[in-house]
């Protein structure tokens, strides 16, 4: 089937393309995932990528990526590796010969331990449902964070960057930017933008108005 991309995945592709570290806060059926797809097939061409780590919940990191690329004649070329399943076939998965290498979230601490510095090969990350980072205190986002200086690009995709306040987001935009706008803590983060309203060992914030 021939992509025929709508008007704002046209500027969604333009925008990732132009800035390496970006993320795409799509609606659930728009197509962030093609979208995706088209720029990496652009940038393996046209940049120095060469492999491309996407993390993503379980179902999606499964069945989704590789169903696109089958789905699409313009992405039939790219080869997508499931780095799931038990230990084994994970790392069996590694192995393989691919251009895009997908994860579940739950086992990026595995990936970020068994690699390490040495063996990290990715130049591209892709975390699919960002909003799933959003505890900046979780072991996930703590891997992750360990590797967010290896990549040429990064980019991050979610309909929900903010499922439950606010506060979601400093974690998330910290993948992109190692704390460029939103400061390189939680605390300052909290300190810039919320007033504090503690209430019986429990913190409330609510953002600061002009």
């Amino acid at each position: 089937m021939d992509f025929k991309p709508f008007a704002h995945q046209t500027h969604a592709i333009e925008h990732i393309l132009t800035h390496p570290k970006s993320g795409a806060f799509i609606d659930m059926g728009l197509g962030k995932t093609a979208v995706t797809l088209t720029v990496i097939s652009n940038v393996l061409l046209m940049e120095s990528i060469q492999k491309v780590l996407v993390i993503a919940p379980l179902a999606v990191a499964k069945d989704v990526w590789t169903e696109e690329v089958q789905k699409w004649n313009h992405l039939k070329h790219l080869r997508v590796v499931t780095v799931l399943g038990t230990e084994k076939e994970r790392l069996a998965a590694l192995e393989q010969e691919g251009d895009i290498y997908t994860i579940n979230c739950e086992n990026v601490s595995w990936l970020v331990a068994t690699l390490g510095k040495q063996k990290w090969t990715f130049d591209y990350l892709v975390v699919d449902e960002s909003s799933k980072f959003k505890d900046q205190s979780s072991k996930r986002f703590k891997a992750l964070r360990m590797t967010l200086p290896k990549y040429t690009r990064i980019t991050i995709l979610t309909g929900t960057p903010r499922p439950n306040s606010l506060m979601d987001l400093w974690s998330q935009l910290y993948i992109l930017d190692r704390g460029e706008r939103l400061g390189d803590t939680i605390t300052k983060y909290r300190q810039k933008y919320f007033n504090a309203f503690p209430n019986q060992g429990y913190t409330r914030y609510e953002i600061k108005t002009p």
